[in-house]
């Protein structure tokens, strides 16, 4: 099948995390594409396809194969979200598989002394929550697959048996994390030398370990994560570190459907995730508040237009704060707050001309993550899934389980461990967000959907921890609104505002005049070397033909491929 490779953009930036200059690496395909963060992963992906595996295969396919290269961000240890477009039935779905608080957690989990211990929610077993990887897994391709897991888990078990060669990505992150990895053996022994010195981009990284224990789950299923030796192993490798999850936290988890967001925007309907993702009604919050503006009319990179955007990111994360939590223990007011006369009120609060200080809505904030991988996919039948995993912060808690190659999440630290304590992000939380038993933690994680009366247009999410958001909002604007391609709008310079710390987070390539014009409207500007990383698929219509056309973030070396 014909596949057609291009690179977009020439920007000099690169995120703490990334390996490329930014912009975006596209193809396109006539079957189907993958859009990963990187190429091993989405070609897993691209594998399945050509084997006549629909979206929900691929994407899993890939995100197992990331689990083995690109470990620092996702794994079998963690957790995540996916959205799905099922063409035959013109119907989406949302599966919540998002790590769970053990049932022995409580609000003071972290208190000692009056004052929260803030690295025990992110490093060592205390930080652990349950994995829900591989219930999320087995659910997505038990009801809307085609593929066994043995057969999606086919190229992760090769990529993981036979080696494979270590991007920079992974390269630097082992380098940053060596010190700590050094006091945890189980995970020094996958990703330092005997000598205790990491691995360096270029060499070759076996995982045997993994490999066996992708096997075993090829061989017995989800079951056996969850129920018997390997369950065992796991309860044993985050107790030894200090953690609280036990046998029965594993064997009762269970993978939870729920109803997506949806809004209309500019003639498209754009679907995501529910709490405890707090990504799709942020986002749905902001499109609301933008929605009268004619943003084509004011231009992607306008003073105007990015000024607009930071008051609604300010106004719409200040309500995430708020509000938001696990919906099966909070009530969340996702319809009020995404409804066409909450957005009127905060709209008419806005200034065209001055930033409104973030006290104008109150002292807290929200949690982040960012050991974060997302997946993109869109098949020959036109179904899409948008998938989104992670440990949460770079490697996770550092805990791994022995021989078994699991990298097990800090996502604990996702909670608020203490009202007006800052997370890893510098983000602070309140009480629907506190820690307690069997709670699922708020996250950043944005799969998206776009769809209109001819079915699924495009298919978009990102890593970067809170920049999730943003990063996902302006990708999806640069298409729908500005009617830009893929690839284009996944290289489209950014900027991020999550209203507490009060700063304007900006990119390398954001225009001086710009900047100048940002900041005489009173915002207070930081550069931040990437802001996310966005991986995404889109139909186009090429000579009268449907093709699609896939779009890898550079500022994390990603690469698509399609079919």
């Amino acid at each position: 099948m014909s596949c057609v490779v291009i690179l977009l953009g020439t920007l000099l930036l690169a995120a703490p995390w990334a390996t490329a200059p930014a912009g975006a690496a596209t193809v396109e395909g006539e079957l189907g594409a993958v859009a990963a963060e990187h190429s091993l992963a989405s070609q897993a992906g691209v594998e399945i396809l050509r084997a006549g595996g629909n979206a929900v295969d691929a994407a899993v396919a890939a995100a197992l194969a990331t689990g083995v290269v690109n470990p620092s961000s996702s794994g079998l240890g963690g957790g995540g979200f996916l959205v799905l477009y099922t063409a035959d039935e013109g119907r989406v779905h949302a599966l919540d598989f998002r790590e769970r608080a053990p049932a022995a957690a409580h609000r003071n989990l972290y208190a000692r002394d009056g004052k929260a211990d803030t690295r025990a929610s992110k490093i060592g077993g205390l930080a652990v929550g349950v994995p829900g990887e591989v219930a999320g897994f087995a659910t997505a391709l038990k009801r809307f697959g085609t593929k066994s897991f043995a057969e999606v888990a086919a190229p992760a078990i090769g990529l993981a048996t036979e080696g494979f060669v270590v991007q920079e990505h992974l390269a630097k992150q082992i380098e940053r994390a060596a010190d700590e990895m050094r006091s945890h053996p189980a995970i020094a022994e996958i990703f330092l030398r005997e000598n205790g010195t990491p691995y360096k981009a270029g060499e070759v990284l076996k995982r045997p370990g993994l490999a066996s224990t992708l096997s075993l789950l090829a061989r017995e299923g989800a079951e056996a994560f969850y129920r018997g030796p390997l369950a065992d192993e796991i309860v044993a490798a985050a107790r030894n570190e200090g953690g609280i999850i036990g046998a029965d936290d594993l064997a009762t988890y269970a993978t939870v459907e729920r109803q997506p967001v949806t809004i209309s925007f500019n003639g498209w309907t754009l679907v995501a995730m529910p709490p405890p993702s707090s990504g799709g009604g942020t986002i749905a919050e902001v499109l609301s508040i933008l929605a009268p503006y004619r943003l084509r009319d004011l231009g992607s990179g306008s003073v105007t237009y990015l000024h607009l955007l930071a008051e609604a990111l300010k106004a719409a994360f200040a309500d995430r704060a708020h509000y938001y939590g696990d919906s099966d223990f909070v009530d969340v007011p996702l319809a009020r707050l995404t409804s066409p006369e909450h957005a009127e009120k905060l709209r008419s609060e806005l200034s065209a001309v001055r930033a409104r200080p973030s006290s104008a809505y109150g002292n807290t904030a929200a949690p982040h993550d960012a050991g974060t991988t997302h997946i993109s996919v869109i098949d020959r039948w036109g179904n899409g899934a948008a998938l989104t995993t992670s440990v949460n912060t770079s490697f996770g808690s550092m805990v791994a389980v022995p021989r078994r190659g699991i990298v097990l999440n800090n996502t604990m630290d996702d909670f608020s461990i203490q009202p007006g304590v800052p997370n890893a992000f510098g983000l602070i939380g309140n009480e629907a967000n506190a820690v307690a038993a069997n709670k699922r933690p708020l996250s950043s994680m944005s799969p998206t959907l776009v769809v209109g009366k001819q079915g699924l247009r495009l298919v978009a999410g990102a890593s970067g921890g809170p920049m999730i958001i943003s990063s996902t909002l302006q990708t999806v604007l640069a298409t729908i609104a500005f009617g830009k391609d893929i690839g284009s709008a996944v290289a489209t310079t950014r900027i991020h505002q999550q209203w507490m710390p009060e700063i304007v987070g900006v990119e390398p390539s954001l225009d001086p005049a710009v900047r100048a014009g940002l900041e005489r409207r009173g915002h207070a500007l930081r550069e931040f070397q990437g802001i996310g990383s966005c991986q995404a698929v889109e139909v186009i219509t090429v000579g009268g033909k449907r093709r699609v056309r896939a779009a890898s973030d550079d500022r994390k070396g990603g690469q698509p491929a399609a079919e």
